[in-house]
């Protein structure tokens, strides 16, 4: 550690219950040096930062801002000592306008009692023109898009005078065009001598903007050096405490394999026209296009979420008119959608609810009463099948990592035991790791028969596992690779044209 650095933390160590979230953690940051924080989920990342931040206290360790050493932070001591943390969900105020959200936290601060409407458009202006940004300042934050709230949350960041500055999983719901905008103003910022923790688990993007890189794994330092003498595999391989494999995963489909799901002269006004495609058994097809393409819509059409005007859908040769939810289920179509945490899941119910909570049906003797035994042999079998890492069947969804809380939603799915399964950014926000066995079980899946669809714009996962690629662009397919011609640079340059 260098005399120079703005932040430093020594020996942090922080239990919960006995159990070690942080043991003996140390790193430091220069001013202007981006410094990645990389680990999967449990590894005590969260933990770090909101000690770092003042929301959770150390057992022991030491923090240090500008030379100043503390035993611990509070959240207002870490804000006026110059550290910000921009979090997954931005934490932005939906109703208030973007100059509002801007100047927000600058006048709590300044213990203003008044807010004046003239002094916050000012701050915002000032920012948001230093930056070299274009945002409408009057729009209310809940009407723009998810990279214009990203950039929001950083102008906030800055009125406070930010010197160290926190992003976690910042280019989650980012396209490609955003992600390289945002990383245009993470380099403005280091030429301000801004200093910048960033957490991702994309670790292309890792390896692209960070100097340094700290791994965590089980509470404990396990890898931290320049970011250029690190792969993508080396930090996967610290990670994980194993070697993460990157090649393809594709078994040959067999061209006579029966057409399980097929889509003809789909769409919907202002969404989609004119899709067509068909699915086999056993196949993995991914979906991918940029933000505003429409690849999302066409999903919600097959599943009933917003039904398609026009077009036809057919399963295992019996053509549905799919207007509802229930009207995809019963044409045995299941769907984990993008935002898992509200749409996919109870979170305050058990694991063991929410693997049955479509089912429930199925499991209804003559009486119409059901069957408990079948049901517990049932969701034993699926936590066992999709090793979903949680103490029991009884704990809440709640508590479980990202990777664990999909695992449950696809778990919920495959009890239906549906003709075709759809999943709309199945790994985001989920750790490398946890990536790596979703799609294992999706593979295991297909290889039983079931025909499979993931949309995303995580490329080298579609790369890695997807027999074809439609690429869709302003609500059209206008792509289909299959074979070798699936590689990251193709996909993107189609996506792009």
């Amino acid at each position: 550690m260098t005399d120079g650095a703005v932040l430093r933390v020594q020996d942090i160590v922080k239990t919960y219950g006995g159990v070690h979230a942080l043991k003996r953690v140390s790193l430091s940051l220069e001013p202007g040096e981006v410094h990645c924080l990389a680990g999967e989920n449990g590894s005590g990342k969260s933990t770090l930062i909101k000690i770092i931040s003042g929301v959770e206290r150390p057992d022991s360790g030491t923090i240090t801002i500008d030379g100043q050493a503390h035993d611990h932070m509070t959240p207002t001591g870490a804000i006026r000592a110059g550290v910000q943390v921009i979090y997954q969900d931005f934490s932005l105020f939906p109703n208030l306008t973007a100059a509002e959200n801007i100047a927000m936290l600058s006048e709590l601060a300044d213990r203003r009692k008044l807010s004046s409407r003239r002094r916050i458009r000012a701050a915002a202006e000032a920012i948001v023109a230093d930056l070299g940004l274009t945002i409408d300042l009057d729009a209310d934050v809940e009407d723009l898009t998810v990279a214009d709230r990203q950039l929001i949350a950083i102008c906030r960041a800055l009125v406070g005078e930010a010197r160290v500055l926190i992003m976690d999983e910042p280019t989650t719901a980012l396209t490609h065009s955003e992600v390289r905008r945002l990383f245009a103003i993470v380099r403005r910022l280091q030429e301000r001598g801004v200093a910048i923790v960033f957490v991702s688990h994309k670790l292309d993007e890792v390896l692209q903007i960070s100097q340094h890189v700290t791994v965590l794994r089980n509470g404990e330092v396990v890898a931290s050096g320049p970011a250029s003498e690190h792969t993508g595999r080396s930090i996967a391989r610290a990670m994980t405490g194993r070697d993460v494999s990157e090649e393809r995963h594709v078994d040959v489909v067999d061209a006579d394999a029966p057409v399980v799901l097929e889509v003809e002269g789909l769409g919907r006004a202002g969404a989609f026209h004119d899709v067509s495609f068909a699915l086999r058994r056993g196949e993995i097809l991914g979906i991918t296009g940029l933000l505003g393409s429409g690849r999302g819509e066409i999903a919600d059409a097959i599943f009933g979420v917003r039904p398609a005007d026009t077009g036809t859908i057919t399963v295992d040769g019996t053509a549905h008119r799919i207007r509802s939810i229930r009207d995809a289920v019963r044409a045995r179509i299941g769907y984990v959608p993008e935002d898992r945490l509200t749409q996919g899941l109870f979170l305050d119910k058990p694991i063991a609810d929410n693997m049955v909570a479509a089912s429930l049906d199925a499991y209804r003797g003559k009486a119409l009463l059901l069957d408990r035994k079948r049901i517990a042999a049932s969701i034993s079998d699926l936590f066992a099948r999709l090793r979903v890492k949680a103490p029991n069947v009884q704990a809440p969804v709640r508590s479980l990592s990202g990777g664990n809380a999909q695992r449950v939603v696809i778990a919920k799915w495959l009890d239906l035991k549906p003709a075709v399964l759809m999943l709309n950014g199945p790994t985001v926000g989920v750790d490398i790791g946890s990536k790596e066995e979703i799609f294992t079980i999706l593979r295991e899946q297909a290889a039983s028969g079931m025909g499979i669809i993931v949309i995303s714009d995580d490329i080298p996962e579609l790369v890695a596992n997807c027999h074809r690629v439609l690429i869709v662009r302003g609500g059209r397919i206008v792509s289909e690779l299959a074979g070798e011609e699936i590689e990251l640079d193709t996909i993107q340059e189609r996506m792009a044209a």
